[in-house]
Formats: structure tokens, C-alpha cells, sequence
């Protein structure tokens, strides 16, 4: 048996530095108790067959069997002394001395009272009085429920640890017409990979031929195939269906979109949910107290009761022992909570940590923005509107060269409809203003595209109204007059509407900020059901209005780029990401990371977070109330260890079993 390191503090994935990108379960403590003794221990059970973990079990319960069976059903003579003492020890040992070398393991570390030196101190008393076959029972149990909680800890990881078998090692790279197979993380920027039909590719890169179809599950959760055109970007864990294609790789292994979100995951248990923390140091409070109050039991009656009997006493103390184990709650807490980061995972979004699914379980307000998160974020040029007094061809060039500065969809659509860039033109002193657009200088000339507020920043008179249309404008204006607009529309996800219905179902109220105009804002907040949409914002407005709602005193999930509205994110209780394909930023920046960039995972994230909380509370209620009842049944000496037992396996296998049953749940 290996050292338990969810026996106070609970576990995450950690990899093994020394490995090619191989992973170990290992201790997850606190500063104060965490060494690298705590390093060296892995769950090796996790490796094992169900069979191998429970063959020490088998081979006591038979024991032990053998002992009752010569005990009570064909009583023997020779049965009795040290004959007796041996089998029942035989009996013991298989389960007791992992438990007992974890005991002097944990000491030795500075944990003197770990649930392995209880289970030992209460075993080794029942032998003390005689009371072989209950000492063995209690801990052949304690073993049984150990093995279920190694099986029930690996389950809970399997979500999450297969998409550490995401990439692979090696690549193929074409030089001068021949393939070679290398290292993936030894390959460079530049290199071209030849990735054959089912092969998976290992690097961030640019898709160098003409078509290809992939399997984008690895990111976004999502199988259906989605068709790649060349000069597109193709990512690290996309699996090629259909031809063989070539990839440019744009980005090191390391620096990969699949690394980081697997260095997200990797980390996610690493931020503990308040009820987790609290636990834990209930625990390391109460398991001490429960020791003393042991000793006490069996010491305090000799000064109390003349006729006192310290078999009955010692027997009831180890009794209080074995109820008295937080087997229950250091366990199923952590593996609650980590179920909850793995069902996230399943269904392609990314907690940062235990803490998130606990905020998310009390929102009562997601705020979101409009472009990429309830709209596709995808536009289209609708209509160019130049000024008769302009060159028509000079005023676009220099709209494309300038919004090639710029980060936001609009500048691809702009681009998509002008043509490639004109590298030739000389701008200067480009500004990308927040909240108005950009600002150049073309031949000592200012150059401005962006909204109308940025036209009456810089003092441009104009005579269109910017109210009259439904579309996202870009307003131009070039040396000190008013240039025209072009119109560009975009599309309402598919979901969204089940979004915002599912969320109101949830009891959750959803509000839709922007910095488009308030005519756009209005017209999709109408579409989609949203009462409370504000349009024409700057990011300083933003923060404002977040602000207003969080004075009440309610919790904020904000969900958007988690770049261009850094401020929010920050302020909110809950920063959301539509990471998808997009930005690494976007990863760095939110709390939480939806990997399709679907907004109906909005709810879903949310129902995840309900029902991990619920669960959590569930264990801690039962483990609270069965274990009280009992310890007042066993200090009174009307409990037996078969009690004692129940309330600690027996309460810790429900708690596991109650824990893991979030993987089950089907939350879209």
C-alpha cells in the first residue's frame, strides 16, 4: 500500500519531470507538511488490476474466515494461545503492516496523527484484550475501502489524464523530398511535418496543403470533422481523417495550444475550494482531539468507577478511534471536487481550480459580451459607403493596413475583403485607442477608422446617423474629414438562445455588455430574450456596470475574450473564456475556459458547479451525522466495532461512491 496522500490532503496530477511527459498522483499538501519524502510516493495501486488490489484482502478475509470457522462452527482443542494469536496474526498482517508502515512514514514526516496510526493504535488494542477476530476485521475493511478509493480516484482521473496521451512524441519531418522521424520537442519553427490519415499532429502549425479534414476532439471536445484550407492554423492534437497533408510548425512543443491546456489541467487542483481547505484543517484540528479524547476514555474511568475494567475500557477507546478516522471527509471532498474538474473536462471546459465550481454554484448573474461569445464573431463586409471626394481604393488600402494592427474580427473581415495589405504604404504613429478604434499618420495626415464616438473625439463632422443602422460600422475619416463607413454584419450562434433560456432556468440573470453600438446590442439582446443590454461602452463602462451588480451583493460570472476586457474579467467573481480555437491569452486570463466556444456550456459550467457543491455537502452531512451518533454510541459502550467499522468504511465508501457519481450525470 502506497502513502494515501488524499489522507489529508487531497490529490492532483503532477508530472514527472524525469519521464517523457508521464504523470504521477502526488501529494497535494501544505507548505508546512510537504516535502520531498511526500514526492517519492505515488499511488501505485493507480498501475495495479483490480485483482492486485485486492489480493491482500482475499488472502486475510480467508484467514480470517479459518480462524472464526475453528472459533465457533468446529471448535477445536489446539485452537487457543499462541496458536490462536498466530493464525489471527497471519490474518492481519497482509492489511496491517502497509497500514502500520504508512503510520511510522507519516510520523516520521511530522503527521503524527494520520488515519493509519488510529487504524493501527485501535487494531493493536483490540489484540491487546483479545479481541483478534474484530482487530482483523476492522482493518481487512479499512483495506477493502481503500482499494475501492484508489479504484474510485483513478476513475475520477481518467478523464482528465487521457488527454496527457493528447500528444505524441515524435513527428515526421520532410527535408529535401525525405522523411525523417524526430523528437516532437527537438522539432523547429519552420519545419515541415508530413501527417498521414489517422495520424495526430504534435505542434501548433500552418496547414501547407490545399485541404484537409481533422478531428479537433482533443480541444474542443467536439469529433465531427472540421476542413482545414491552406495557410489555415492547424493545432497540436488534431487528428488528420482523410489524405496525406503537410504542416508548417508555427510554434515549439512546449508553447503548443494542447500544452497549455494541459498544463491548465495539470494544475487545476492545485486552487482549493474553500469547503476543501476548511476541511482540511478541521482535520488536522480534530483527528488529535479525537486521539486524546481516546486516551481519555480509557484512562479517566479508572479514577471514576472502583470496579473498573480496562478491557472494556480499552476496547471502548479503540472503538472511539476507528468511528473517530476523517477518512469520510479527506477523501470524497477532494475527489468530489476533483469529479467536478473532470466531468468539466468531458464536456469541454476547464475549471482553474475547485474554488471556480464553487463560485460558479452561486452565480446569480453571467454577463456577457456580444462579439465571439453569443454572435460568431465571424463578419462579412456588407456595405462600403466612400465619399465621392476620396480615392475609394486609397481610403480601403489604408483601412486594411491599419486594422492590420489590430487583434479584432473585424480587422479579418476587413482584410478578407480588400485583399492582402500593402506593405508599401508609409503610416505612422499607429494608436489603437480602447473603446473608439485606431489612429494613424499618412503623410503628416491623420488616418481614423473605428466608431462614431471616435469621430467626435477627434472633432469630425459627419451627417450620417450612426442609430439609423442594425449593423457594426466603421467610421472614416482621413485628414480631419469625414471619409464614409463600411457595414459589417455578423451571426447569433445557433445555441445561444438555449443559453440564455437555460440560464434563466438556473435562476441565473443574463446581461449582455458591448462596445458596438447600442442599436447592434439591442437588436441581438431582442433576438436572444436578454432584458438587461448595454450597447456604445467603453471598458472603463464595463467595469462600472459589473461594479453596480456585484454593490448588491451578488456574484458576477463574466464571460468574454478575457483580453480586451481585462478590467471585467479581473472584477468579476468568475472570469469565462470562449477559448476554442482562439488566443492563448484567452487561456491565461480566465478562471474558466470553454473550449468550443459554445455558449450553451455557460449553463452547463454552472450545473457542474451546482452539483459538485451539493455532492460535497452530501458527504459532509453524512460523515458528520453517522460518525456523531456513533462516537456518542461508542463512548457510552453501546457500540461494537462492526459499528465502528460502518461509520468509518463504511461511511467513507458511501462518500467515495456519492462523489463519483458526478461523472455519471449528463449536464447538456
Amino acid at each position: 500500500m502506497s502513502k494515501k496522500c488524499c489522507s489529508t490532503d487531497g490529490f492532483e496530477l503532477t508530472k514527472d519531470k524525469n519521464s517523457n511527459n508521464k504523470t504521477s498522483c502526488s501529494c497535494c499538501a501544505d507548505s508546512d507538511v510537504h516535502n520531498e519524502h511526500d514526492h517519492e510516493h505515488t499511488h501505485g495501486e493507480s498501475e495495479k488490476t483490480t485483482l492486485q488490489l485486492f489480493i491482500p484482502a482475499i488472502l486475510s478475509f480467508v484467514i480470517l474466515m479459518a480462524g472464526i470457522s475453528l472459533d465457533n462452527w468446529i471448535p477445536q482443542t489446539w485452537f487457543t494461545g499462541w496458536i490462536r494469536l498466530a493464525l489471527y496474526l497471519a490474518a492481519y498482517l497482509p492489511v496491517g503492516f502497509p497500514v502500520m508502515k504508512e503510520a511510522v512514514e507519516s510520523i516520521r514526516d511530522g503527521d503524527f496523527f494520520s488515519e493509519f496510526l488510529l487504524m493501527s493504535i485501535a487494531t493493536i488494542g483490540a489484540f491487546a484484550i483479545g479481541e483478534y477476530p474484530e482487530g482483523v476485521a476492522v482493518m481487512l475493511f479499512y483495506s477493502i475501502g481503500e482499494a475501492f478509493q484508489d479504484i474510485a480516484v483513478t476513475r475520477a482521473k481518467t478523464n482528465i489524464k487521457s488527454l496527457l496521451d493528447q500528444r505524441p512524441d515524435e513527428v515526421t519531418i520532410l527535408e529535401d523530398g525525405q522523411t525523417k522521424v524526430i523528437k516532437a520537442e527537438t522539432a523547429k519553427i519552420g519545419q515541415r511535418i508530413q501527417l498521414k490519415p489517422g495520424e495526430k499532429l504534435a505542434l501548433d502549425g500552418e496547414l501547407a496543403s490545399e485541404m484537409a479534414s481533422f478531428n479537433t476532439a482533443a480541444l474542443t471536445g467536439e469529433s465531427k470533422p472540421d476542413s482545414k484550407k491552406k495557410g489555415d492554423e492547424v493545432l497540436a492534437g488534431m487528428i488528420n481523417l482523410n489524405t496525406v497533408s503537410e504542416v508548417i510548425i508555427l510554434k515549439e512543443f512546449k508553447d503548443s495550444k494542447l500544452s497549455r491546456i494541459l498544463e491548465l489541467v495539470q494544475n487545476a487542483t492545485s486552487q482549493k475550494a474553500k469547503t476543501e481547505l476548511f476541511i482540511r484543517k478541521f482535520a488536522r484540528i480534530y483527528t488529535p482531539i479525537v486521539t486524546f479524547l481516546a486516551v481519555a476514555i480509557f484512562i479517566l474511568p479508572y479514577f471514576i468507577f472502583p470496579n473498573y475494567d480496562y478491557k472494556e475500557w480499552l476496547y471502548r477507546a479503540c472503538i472511539f478511534l476507528v468511528i473517530s478516522c476523517p477518512c469520510a471527509l479527506v477523501i470524497s471532498i477532494p475527489l468530489g471536487y476533483f469529479g467536478g474538474i473532470g466531468a468539466g473536462s468531458r464536456n469541454g471546459i476547464l475549471f482553474k481550480g475547485s474554488n471556480f465550481l464553487d463560485i460558479l454554484a452561486d452565480i446569480k448573474n453571467v454577463v456577457m459580451d456580444k462579439t465571439g461569445t453569443l454572435t460568431e464573431g465571424v463578419f462579412k463586409v456588407k456595405e462600403v459607403a466612400i465619399l465621392p471626394e476620396f480615392n475609394k481604393d486609397e481610403i480601403l488600402q489604408l483601412l486594411n493596413f491599419i486594422e492590420g494592427k489590430s487583434t479584432h474580427p473585424i480587422a479579418t473581415a476587413v482584410h478578407e475583403f480588400v485583399g492582402n495589405v500593402d506593405h508599401s504604404l508609409k503610416m505612422e504613429d499607429i494608436e489603437d485607442i480602447a473603446g473608439y478604434g485606431l489612429k494613424g499618420r499618412v503623410d503628416g495626415k491623420d488616418f481614423l477608422a473605428g466608431n462614431f464616438r471616435l469621430m467626435d473625439r477627434f472633432n469630425i463632422k459627419y451627417d450620417t446617423d450612426p442609430a439609423a443602422f442594425t449593423e457594426t460600422i466603421i467610421a472614416i475619416a482621413f485628414d480631419g474629414k469625414f471619409a464614409g463607413y463600411i457595414t459589417i454584419s455578423d451571426h447569433i450562434k445557433e445555441d445561444a438562445a438555449a443559453a440564455i433560456r437555460e440560464l434563466k432556468k438556473l435562476g441565473v440573470t443574463p446581461a449582455m455588455l458591448s462596445g458596438d453600438k447600442s442599436a447592434v446590442v439591442n437588436t441581438v439582446a431582442q433576438t436572444l430574450g436578454i432584458q438587461n443590454a448595454f450597447g456604445d461602452l467603453l471598458p472603463e463602462d464595463k467595469v462600472n456596470k459589473v461594479k453596480e451588480i456585484k454593490a448588491r451583493g451578488e456574484k458576477v460570472a463574466f464571460v468574454g475574450d478575457g483580453v480586451n476586457d481585462a478590467p471585467v474579467v479581473a472584477l468579476s467573481d468568475v472570469g469565462i473564456a470562449m477559448g476554442g480555437l482562439g488566443s492563448d491569452a484567452t487561456i491565461e486570463t480566465a478562471d474558466v475556459v470553454i473550449q468550443d466556444d459554445k455558449p450553451s456550456k455557460i449553463p452547463v459550467a454552472i450545473k457542474i458547479g451546482k452539483e459538485t457543491k451539493k455532492i460535497v455537502w452530501q458527504n459532509i452531512t453524512l460523515a458528520f451525522v453517522v460518525k456523531a451518533a456513533v462516537l456518542i454510541l461508542g463512548a457510552g459502550g453501546l457500540a461494537t466495532m462492526w459499528e465502528a467499522v460502518f461509520a468509518d468504511v463504511g461511511v467513507a465508501m458511501l462518500a467515495i461512491l456519492n462523489a463519483v457519481r458526478i461523472q455519471r450525470f449528463r449536464f447538456s
